[in-house]
């Protein structure tokens, strides 16, 4: 049976229909917000696969062509292949807060797919898809204990705006992405321009009201037509096991997670567990999977009671203390520009590399076609962590930390005018131990300075934790990786000493209140402007001059008319010019012409043999020119490519000439001077005014 509800998001109807479309999915929603419509379907397998020891859940998010009206590029004219940038991070954008509210030990292979049917330019598809995942696993039988809502929050002249429009989002000085619960708020994505940290607390929270109505709706909507919860109990512990687990293994334990340094911490507690099994004995031997997640949980209450009831961490530092960090530039004699950022355990080695506007990257997305002239690209090989394993292309988890780096660095970067370069970014993650996304900020900020790339000012980011029991909280600044897995959230937070630049925020508890919200956002503006003064010790702004290997870039401009000239057929003469002057060339439409060459020299040739193509004649300056014709009258004297003109007898000598042949003939080269040129454009030359005149005044 067809069941739809519909309210006022926005100022813009938000509709939730089901019932008529993909009715074998355990689920299905489509969503409709103004001409945005998207079908988003779950299903859940009623089996289990042997071995799984996690949620196997997939969240995929697909635009179609046809939803702009608009036919795939590509050899196959059809959707294939890898998703997009902007899917991959749609995608994560669902999946991040939806997978903490499915039951611990819920083992059944689970997928969700967001397919965009039509977009409104107006309506983005990103929070409208969040909110029918959550619509369609809610209505379904699998054992989701949402429902969350999504809404996106832009400031526009001052005033908060929910769902903004595109045209307000230009105008706007932050846009974020937050997820809600009845609880509270589960996850926040979003970039601002130098915004306080009392303005965006007060943004979220503004959030967390608009998104109770669209809680309301899918809980209606549940109410109509859903269906009963699938059974799913829990696997029972075996309290006589944990009991001797925890007897056998309490001071090893604390022992192991009393060591500071990351490797030796894991081959402790590995040391543990088979020191576990050996004492449990071979009644036990079938049961190591069981005893390691065991001893997994101890860990956990351990150290979190360990940070609460003693303020006392995994490394000993202070809850608001951020780790030693060393900050290098310029350590790549070859590259454009380089920084290497190392807080604790975790380093990041990022590399600038400066080209031309041909180098931009083209995306192809449902609002068009657009070019980036600014990429950060962030790496995270196995050795990072101590593994091998083989080496794939970027993961979902190694693009959104690269979007959340781009995102911050974009803030910062010079206008194409400013800086007429594309700019590309590649952070290598050489260790990780907690943060990796953070470093790679700030070794980008680093990078682009030694690159001469005149930044707005540096800027760095902060990840922040959160250990919450009851009514005790501690805050921790700069979290490790294992306070991150053991901890209720993960907050990244970027910015200057201006103001926040973006935000990423994932909760893993119901709910985080405001007092510990702020609170979180000051200590992290604290531990922010800490790691900025050590990077300024480094390097303090952008340097004065570009690497000896990096291009320089010349602009001028010529008349679009001339533009062919340039080009010629086929590209033949700009392919000349390139070939001649070692430099890459780019014209557009506009008539701009962008030279690009590690050597000046071959620049400015390249600039002379341009102009040489495009020059128009003046009246009153002086040419060397060809003979190309000869006539009774007069010559035809090319004084420009395709330029020609008329030196008339009478003007080639100030003594009277009977014959054109007696001064010239064809191809004599001959000094000559513009007369004039009437309204047709012909030109008038004259051999006797530029008798007696130097060389070196001529202009060609």
């Amino acid at each position: 049976m067809k069941e739809s509800i519909e309210i006022e998001v926005g100022g813009r109807k938000f509709k939730l229909e089901t019932g008529e479309m993909a009715k074998q999915a355990t689920g299905s929603v489509l969503v409709s917000y103004g001409d945005t419509v998207i079908l988003v379907t779950a299903v859940g397998e009623e089996t289990i696969r042997e071995g799984i020891d996690f949620l196997p859940l997939s969240v995929d998010y697909m635009e179609k062509g046809f939803a702009v009206g608009r036919i795939p590029g590509g050899f196959f004219r059809r959707e294939i292949g890898r998703p997009s940038e902007r899917e991959t991070l749609t995608s994560r954008l669902i999946d991040r807060p939806i997978r903490p509210l499915f039951p611990k030990n819920y083992r059944h292979e689970t997928q969700v797919i967001a397919t965009v049917l039509s977009a409104d330019p107006d309506n983005d598809p990103d929070t409208v898809a969040m909110v029918g995942a959550s619509a369609a696993l809610e209505i379904s039988d699998i054992p989701f204990q949402g429902p969350i809502g999504a809404v996106r929050v832009a400031r526009c002249n001052g005033e908060l705006a929910v769902n903004p429009t595109g045209e307000q989002l230009e105008r706007s000085d932050y846009n974020l992405v937050v997820a809600g619960s009845r609880q509270g708020i589960v996850m926040v994505e979003g970039s601002a321009k130098f915004v306080s940290e009392d303005d965006l607390l007060e943004a979220l929270f503004f959030a967390q009201e608009a998104i109770q109505p669209i809680l309301d709706m899918q809980e209606v909507l549940k109410a109509r037509c859903g269906k009963s919860k699938r059974p799913f109990a829990a696997v029972e512990e075996d309290e006589a096991l944990v009991a001797r687990v925890a007897e056998l293994c309490h001071k090893r334990i604390e022992e192991a997670n009393s060591i500071a340094a990351k490797e030796e911490r894991y081959a402790a507690r590995r040391s543990t567990l088979q020191e576990a099994m050996e004492e449990l004995g071979r009644d036990f031997a079938e049961r190591e999977g069981e005893v390691k997640e065991i001893l997994q949980k101890l860990e956990k209450k351990f150290v979190r009671e360990l940070i609460l009831s003693r303020n006392i961490r995994i490394d000993n530092r202070g809850l608001s203390e951020v780790r030693s960090i060393d900050c290098q530039v310029g350590r790549l004699p070859r590259a454009h520009g380089s920084g290497l950022f190392t807080r604790g355990e975790t380093q990041v080695l990022s590399v600038v590399t400066l080209g031309s506007s041909s180098d931009e990257q083209k995306i192809e997305s449902l609002d068009g076609d657009a070019y980036k002239s600014f990429m950060l690209h962030y790496n995270f090989p196995p050795y990072c962590v101590g593994e091998a394993r083989f080496l794939r292309g970027p993961s979902r988890r190694e693009i959104g930390h690269g979007a959340l780096a781009e995102r911050t660095l974009l803030t910062v970067m010079p206008t194409h005018e400013e800086f007429p370069y594309t700019v590309r970014v590649v952070a290598e993650v050489l260790e990780s131990n907690g943060s990796s996304s953070m470093a790679s900020v700030c070794a980008a900020s680093l990078a682009l300075m030694d690159a001469a790339v005149p930044l707005k000012t540096p800027v760095a980011g902060i990840a922040m934790g959160l250990i919450m029991e009851d009514d005790r909280a501690a805050i921790l600044s700069d979290i490790l990786g294992d306070e991150d897995h053991l901890g209720d959230m993960d907050f990244k937070v970027t910015g200057s000493s201006e103001g926040v630049v973006a935000l990423q925020m994932d909760i893993k508890v119901g709910g985080v209140s405001r007092e510990v919200m702020q609170k979180a956002l000051y200590q992290a503006r604290e531990g922010r402007l800490s790691i900025l003064e050590k990077m300024n010790q480094a390097i303090s702004g952008p340097r004065d001059e570009l690497s000896p290997y990096a291009p320089r870039v010349v602009s001028i401009e010529i008349h679009p008319d001339k533009i062919r000239d340039v080009i010629g057929p086929g590209g033949k003469v700009i392919r000349n010019i390139i070939a001649e002057t070692n430099t890459k060339i780019d014209v557009d439409d506009t008539g701009k012409v962008v030279i690009m060459s590690p050597d000046l020299a071959g620049c400015q040739k390249a600039v002379d043999m341009i102009k040489d193509l495009t020059a128009e004649p003046e009246v009153g300056n002086l040419y060397l020119g060809k003979v190309r014709k000869i006539t009774d009258f007069g010559a035809f004297v090319e004084i420009l490519p395709g330029v020609d003109g008329l030196i008339h007898i009478s003007q080639l000598d100030h003594k009277r000439v009977q014959r054109v042949r007696d001064i010239l003939n064809e191809g004599d080269e001959v000094l000559v001077k513009v007369l004039e040129i009437d309204r047709e454009g012909r030109i008038r030359l004259s051999r006797k005014a530029a008798l007696g005149e130097s060389i070196s005044k001529v202009r060609n």
